[in-house]
């Protein structure tokens, strides 16, 4: 009789702490910095507001399954991509169809004011990310242009360089690119961000870049998709005395759920993975005319041994754990990169499944109040903090 009243003691704590964690996440505004649902839409031609199970990380059903409110849609496109600029006008032109059909669940917001009203109508708010200055073309005009848009952040370099901005993988691949950073215009660049509102993203940017934005902006930025270098040092990741200076600069670093950046054994297990299907992937590639897409066929096709590359769920914690002792809890939140990676972290199949991180900072002791921080909180501040008045 005693065994069985413990087991049904133990049944209903259960039970309590499911409903707590589930509660405590659907309170919290939960924003996510980076989303490439856009670039499935540009190579595949999917639609958002249909079902995309088992084909992408991304759908309006499963958005609200996670309990999302606030979505950054990365506009993106390569360094090779002829008129890049209009390239990101189709991109938001696809993401505007959405929303024009789907009035009732997802809403373009300009601010800060308009999110959270959206967010109180239980629906989804939307804005843009431009990930690589690239896509100006060296035109401030273009940048505003992209801002009444809707483009509240511009990630100034992706792994190509501009003219004005040196990247993370050139300055650590290519000698002539060291310690270049920003020009004079890259410079101008900045100060226009911060004179409209639109936010400095110093994801991807090398780290002279990175240091000649900080002693260059006026306004708090984001790191909107990176992790922590100490824990696996990898070019795109931030180095404590970089992850010091944004919480000195009042910014955010967004953590990214990519396995190769969380997981330090990663790359060299997917090295050999596509190194064993080289042939396969060269020929696809050849066919496609897609690297992209060439990539995400073989990790379909050889699912069980993709599976494997995987990082532990855990890490995703330990990143944000590791900021938060590193500079304290309002410096940290969560830029997933869904839909631009291949090997997302074991459980984090998809934008569903965001409740297990809720769950899993309570399991480490945080409080709602920490996780409204970590979840939206400090990046709506950052937000805030960039809009003109």
């Amino acid at each position: 009789m005693k065994i069985k009243l413990i087991f049904v003691l133990v049944l209903m704590i259960n039970v309590v702490s499911a409903q707590s964690n589930k509660n405590i996440h659907k309170e919290a505004i939960l924003v996510d910095t980076h989303n490439d649902f856009l670039t499935k839409v540009m190579e595949h031609g999917y639609g958002l507001d249909t079902d995309l199970n088992g084909k992408t990380h991304s759908d309006l059903t499963r958005f609200k399954k996670g309990g999302l409110d606030v979505q950054f849609f990365s506009v993106w496109s390569d360094g090779n991509q002829i008129n890049p600029f209009a390239f990101a006008n189709r991109q938001i032109d696809s993401l505007d169809a959405v929303i024009k059909r789907n009035p009732d669940k997802i809403v373009k917001v300009a601010n800060v004011k308009e999110l959270l009203n959206v967010v109180k109508q239980n629906k989804i708010a939307a804005l843009i990310g431009l990930e690589g200055g690239h896509q100006i073309e060296n035109s401030i005009k273009n940048l505003d242009a992209l801002y009444s848009r809707g483009t509240r952040y511009i990630t100034l370099t992706w792994n190509n360089s501009t003219d004005w901005a040196t990247s993370a993988f050139d300055e650590s691949t290519k000698p002539e690119f060291k310690g270049k950073g920003l020009s004079d215009f890259g410079k101008e660049v900045v100060h226009h961000m911060n004179e409209i509102g639109m936010l400095v993203d110093v994801s991807h940017v090398g780290e002279t870049t990175f240091w000649d934005v900080i002693a260059t902006t006026s306004k708090p930025i984001i790191a909107s998709h990176s992790s922590v270098y100490a824990i696996c040092p990898v070019p795109r990741n931030l180095k404590d005395e970089q992850i010091k200076a944004i919480a000195k600069n009042k910014g955010v670093i967004q953590i990214n759920f990519n396995s190769g950046f969380i997981d330090s054994t990663e790359k060299k297990r997917e090295d050999a993975f596509m190194e064993s299907h080289k042939l396969e992937f060269d020929s696809l590639a050849l066919i496609t005319k897609n690297e992209n897409i060439a990539e995400e066929m073989i990790h379909e096709k050889y699912k069980q041994e993709s599976d494997k590359l995987r990082a532990d769920f855990s890490l995703v914690i330990d990143h944000i754990v590791y900021v938060i002792n590193l500079v304290g809890i309002d410096y940290v939140g969560i830029g997933s990169d869904f839909d631009g990676i291949v090997v997302p972290p074991q459980q984090l199949n998809d934008v569903s499944t965001y409740p297990l991180i809720t769950k899993s900072l309570l399991g480490r002791g945080y409080t709602q109040k920490d996780i409204n921080k970590i979840l939206g909180g400090n990046v709506l501040r950052v937000l805030k903090a960039n809009e003109v008045i």
